[in-house]
C-alpha cells in the first residue's frame, strides 16, 4: 500500500516585495518621483497659463467688436468701429492643412514600407538619412525655395487641372495670376510634414513583431498580404501619431506660408485662385504694425488656432484608444 505524499506549497517568496518597498524609501527614488511628477505639474501649469493668456487678451477684442467674430470675412481692428472675423483664415488654415494630410500620409507610409521591409539595407540606409535631412531643413528655406521655384512651375499644372477638372468647382481658375494660392501652399505643407510622418511611420514598422510576419509567411502570405496583415493592424495607431504631428506643423506654419501665399480676405471654394489665409500667417504678417488692440484681435485668432490644436489631438488619442487592443500592441 502506498502512503499517498502531500507536497506542501513553499512560502510565497517575499524578497521582491521586501525590496520594492525598501527601494521606494530611497532617496534616489523619492527625488526621481518629485521631479517626474513636478514635470507633469509644470506642464499643465504653463498649459493653462497659455490659455489663460490668450483667453484674457482674445476677450478684450471680442468686447470691441462690431461684427460677428467668427463668421465676418473682414479684417479691420483699426476701424471704427472694430470688424474682424476669422473666418478666412479658419477656412485656410483647414483646407491647406487637409490638402498636406491627403498628399503628405499616403507618400509617408509608402516610403517608410519600402526603407523598413523592401529596401535592401544598403539603400534603405542612404534613403533614410535624406529623410532625416529633409526633417532639419529650416521652414523659411522651405519657403523660398516654393516661392523661387514651386509656385513658376505649378503654373502648368495649375492651368491643366483648370482645363481637365475645372467641372469639379474646386480646380476651377476663375482668374489669373501666380500660383500663390491655398493649392500651393498645401504641396509646399506635404512636403514639408513628408518627412516627420515617414521617420515616426518607419519606427513604428520596425517594431512590428518579427515572429508575426514570420508566421504569416509560413502559412502561405505574399508580402503584400504580411503587410496588409500584420504590419498595418499592429501600426496604426503609430501612424495615426505620426499623422496628428504633421499636421500639427501644418496648422501652424507661418513662414513658409507667409512668403508663398498671397493673402486676401476671401472665402472661395477655387483652389486655383490667389488669395486665403491661414492663422499663423496672418498672426506674423500683420503683428507688427498692429496696434494694442489689433494684437488683442490677432491674439484672439491664436486662442481659436489654439482651441482646434487640441481639438485634432484630442480626436486622435480618442482614435488610438479605441483602436489599441485591435492593433496588436497589446499582445
Amino acid at each position: 500500500m502506498v502512503t499517498p505524499t502531500t507536497t506542501e506549497t513553499p512560502p510565497p517568496d517575499r524578497r521582491g516585495d521586501t525590496r520594492a518597498s525598501r527601494g521606494s524609501t530611497r532617496p534616489g527614488d523619492r527625488i526621481f518621483l518629485g521631479l517626474s511628477r513636478g514635470s507633469g505639474i509644470t506642464l499643465l501649469v504653463i498649459m493653462a497659463a497659455i490659455a489663460g493668456f490668450l483667453a484674457y487678451r482674445a476677450a478684450i477684442a471680442i468686447s470691441k467688436d462690431d461684427a460677428n467674430f467668427l463668421t465676418t470675412s473682414e479684417w479691420n481692428p483699426a476701424g471704427d468701429p472694430p470688424v474682424f472675423g476669422i473666418a478666412v483664415l479658419a477656412f485656410g488654415t483647414v483646407v491647406s492643412s487637409v490638402i498636406a494630410m491627403l498628399l503628405a500620409v499616403p507618400v509617408a507610409i509608402g516610403i517608410a514600407l519600402f526603407v523598413s521591409h523592401y529596401a535592401p539595407r544598403k539603400l534603405a540606409a542612404p534613403i533614410s538619412y535624406v529623410v532625416d535631412l529633409l526633417a532639419a531643413v529650416p521652414s523659411i528655406i522651405y519657403g523660398l525655395w516654393g516661392a523661387i521655384f514651386l509656385v513658376p512651375y505649378l503654373d502648368g499644372l495649375n492651368q491643366w487641372l483648370n482645363e481637365y477638372l475645372g467641372w469639379t468647382y474646386i480646380f476651377d481658375k476663375a482668374t489669373d495670376g501666380p500660383a500663390r494660392n491655398l493649392f500651393t501652399v498645401g504641396i509646399l505643407l506635404a512636403i514639408m510634414i513628408l518627412p516627420i510622418i515617414t521617420n515616426v511611420t518607419r519606427e513604428v514598422f520596425l517594431q512590428v513583431p518579427k515572429m508575426h510576419e514570420e508566421a504569416a509567411l509560413a502559412l502561405g502570405a505574399t508580402r503584400w498580404e504580411v503587410i496588409r496583415m500584420s504590419v498595418l493592424p499592429f501600426a496604426r495607431s503609430g501612424i495615426i501619431s505620426a499623422s496628428m504631428l504633421g499636421l500639427g506643423r501644418a496648422l501652424g506654419e507661418t513662414m513658409a506660408v507667409a512668403v508663398v501665399l498671397s493673402p486676401s480676405f476671401i472665402i472661395s471654394g477655387h483652389l486655383l485662385d490667389p488669395g486665403g489665409g491661414t492663422f499663423a500667417q496672418n498672426i506674423a504678417a500683420k503683428f507688427n504694425e498692429a496696434d494694442e488692440f489689433g494684437r488683442d484681435a490677432l491674439i484672439a485668432s491664436g486662442l481659436v488656432l489654439f482651441f482646434i490644436t487640441l481639438l485634432v489631438n484630442g480626436a486622435a488619442r480618442w482614435i488610438i484608444a479605441r483602436r489599441k487592443e485591435y492593433s496588436g500592441a497589446n499582445a
